[in-house]
């Protein structure tokens, strides 16, 4: 009987803002919710954003008045809905209209002075160096010569999905020269395991310690200044590379971040890479160590940090993201509106990147019931498949048919094949592109045929949050979470309308947030370049709370309800004060070091310092009929 992952805890951060608690979501349809949970979610916000403060659990203005939530937002909605979700690029990141680069000046017949210790080595030979003074020389050119000087102009791409404006992962713990998207993955580490209401020790009090794993990662690495991007330009900028920026670069740094200095785990750990399939391949990963029995409880997630020079010119490039001038066609008028870049199935020219951390927390489903964790839904597979012999690596192919199709006809096997066509929607990959507009449309509407579903309800969180790469299938999957629980799907609000080359004979797509209730089950759809293929499946926590009746019994099941209710009112006291700018990050830089001198070893297991259970050797009998 195999275990079923469920999913006890989720979190982190995007343009949207924190995801736990639905508040990411709610930041999407916040014109949809009740007037306390949209105020609720924008007071958050506003501290955030440090547009607001909080003195004594009490928000206050800046200038130290008292703040009602229905005050927070009528004096600071504006700012708040303006600094999320995809936008102009902030000058945080990068100046737009004057990237830096550097431009190569020809100069012949040339004469200038200079510092000695400045001179290149060797001395090219067209150059005549004469002495001014000990410190001072002044250099004739015979010849030509090339030099490199300091300019900049405006970049193409304009927009992107950024954290909400004035948020700084890195102030929240002592984050000193760490990249950008480690900083984000402590910090949305954090959110995900505070907001399981279940500390961290006590879980860890219930398992062994290799019961324990971690897949994390980013797909384009750590490229600003303090990784990748800084080692690799240092040489040409004339500087020196530090001993941190080689280690730190690394895409797997996230789950070695997290076990390091959040967890302190000695479990299974590792990133699988996928391009934008990555979320889900990692989280593939997680369901197969949980339902084989060799992990109890499994954190997976990305961070992925990609908003630089570099990686934009990159994707500009190859003509994949949607530029300034692009958008001024879309629209018809020279004035765009870079909060609606990223469109998906609608008009559009290109994605648009963003950054975003996202993390969820799954436990076998005995241990969830035996620690009272609350439930927020259950991944019961994920199907990945290659697109085989391809003419270009970036173009689509048949692997996302077979995923999908898997997908479905799996949910059809679990909860009967009317629930599937009466009470599920997709989460589409819907990149923004015009060639995704049709081809995955063309993919779900081919397969919704194949299983006689109608008017498939389908939305794309990229059309908010835009495009975070390696972390864009977490952006789904919260997203996901936030219908089951609101019974809102997402409308695709940044098009006026669908595309006329959109597949949809058995589609249901809107521009306009929808009402849903009931819905059991999402698919998850992701498309990577290179053919990396994969779809999820989600079950709705109320279908997940249905099968755990049936396994473990009424007992059982009334007890962890029971149980719960302590879980839930943690962790709603973790969200109360995460509203108020309280985010306590985990972070245990230098302590609790483990001694592997006394490490105790027997011929049945391992006794680790500071875990309560030892390690057991397990039982291997998957060769027993061959020996």
């Amino acid at each position: 009987m195999s275990r079923l992952p469920v999913i006890v805890g989720f979190g982190g951060y995007n343009a949207a803002g924190r995801s736990s608690f639905h508040h990411g979501f709610r930041r999407i349809v916040q014109e949809s919710l009740d007037a306390q949970s949209r105020q609720e979610t924008l007071a958050g916000l506003a501290v955030m954003m440090k547009l607001i403060q909080v003195v004594d659990g009490q928000f206050l203005s800046l200038d130290g008045n008292p703040l009602s939530l229905a005050q927070i937002e009528a004096e600071q909605g504006a700012a708040i809905l303006d600094g999320t979700l995809v936008r102009r690029i902030d000058k945080r990141h990068l100046d737009v209209d004057a990237a830096h680069w550097q431009k190569n000046l020809a100069v012949s017949s040339a004469q200038f002075t200079t510092l000695r210790k400045h001179l290149p080595e060797p001395l090219p030979a067209s150059w005549t160096v004469e002495t001014l003074d000990e410190l001072q020389v002044r250099v004739t050119l015979s010849d030509s010569c090339e030099f490199k000087v300091d300019s900049y102009r405006a970049l193409p791409v304009k927009s992107a999905g950024q954290l909400p404006s004035g948020f700084e992962p890195g102030e929240l713990y002592n984050s000193r020269f760490h990249p950008r998207g480690l900083q984000m993955a402590v910090v949305g580490a954090t959110d995900a395991l505070r907001s399981i209401g279940l500390p961290w020790q006590i879980i860890l009090d219930q398992v062994q310690p290799d019961e324990v794993a971690v897949f994390a990662g980013s797909i384009m690495s750590q490229l600003d200044e303090n990784g990748f991007g800084g080692m690799m330009q240092s040489r040409l900028k004339g500087g020196r590379v530090t001993a941190k920026q080689c280690p730190l670069g690394l895409n797997t740094m996230p789950a070695d971040f997290i076990n390091a200095y959040v967890l302190g785990s000695v479990g299974t750990t590792g990133s699988v890479t996928g391009a934008c399939a990555t979320f889900l391949y990692n989280l593939q990963k997680a369901i197969e160590q949980i339902t084989s029995g060799k992990s109890r409880v499994v954190l997976v997630g990305n961070s992925e940090a990609p908003i630089t020079q570099e990686i934009i010119d990159g994707y500009g490039a190859m003509g994949a993201l949607a530029t300034e001038e692009g958008l001024r066609k879309i629209e018809g008028r020279d004035e765009v509106d870079f909060r609606r870049a990223s469109r998906p199935f609608g008009d559009n020219c290109g994605f648009t990147l963003s950054e975003s951390t996202q993390f969820v927390v799954l436990m076998d489903d005995e241990l969830a019931l035996q620690l009272g964790a609350d439930i927020h839904g259950a991944v019961p597979d994920v199907f990945i498949n290659a697109d085989g012999f391809k003419k270009s690596i970036s173009a689509p192919g048949p692997g996302n048919y077979l995923t999908l199709a898997k997908a479905v006809a799996s949910a059809a096997q679990l909860l009967g094949l009317d629930a599937v066509r009466q009470h599920s929607f997709v989460h589409a990959h819907g990149s923004s592109t015009p060639a995704n507009r049709v081809t995955e449309s063309e993919l779900l509407d081919r397969v919704a045929a194949a299983f006689a579903i109608e008017q498939w309800p389908v939305t794309a969180a990229k059309a908010f949050l835009g495009h975070s790469l390696a972390t864009a299938s977490g952006d789904q999957v919260i997203a996901a979470l936030g219908t089951f629980r609101h019974s809102l799907l997402p409308g695709l609000k940044t098009i006026d309308r669908v595309a006329d080359d959109v597949h949809r004979q058995h589609l249901s797509l809107a521009t306009h947030d929808r009402e849903v209730e009931g819905m059991q089950v999402c698919f998850i759809n992701s498309k990577g370049f290179g053919g990396n293929n994969a779809t999820g499946v989600i079950l709705a926590p109320q279908v997940t709370e249905r099968m755990l009746r049936k396994r473990h019994g009424e007992a059982a099941y009334a007890a962890w309800q029971a149980k719960r209710e302590t879980t839930r009112a943690t962790a709603k006291q973790y969200d109360q004060q995460a509203l108020r700018g309280q985010f306590d990050i985990l972070y245990n830089f230098g302590h609790d070091l483990i001694d592997d001198q006394q490490l105790q070893f027997s011929a049945d297991g391992i006794q680790v310092p500071g875990f309560a259970q030892p390690l057991r050797y397990k039982k291997d009998e998957r060769y027993s009929d061959m020996l």
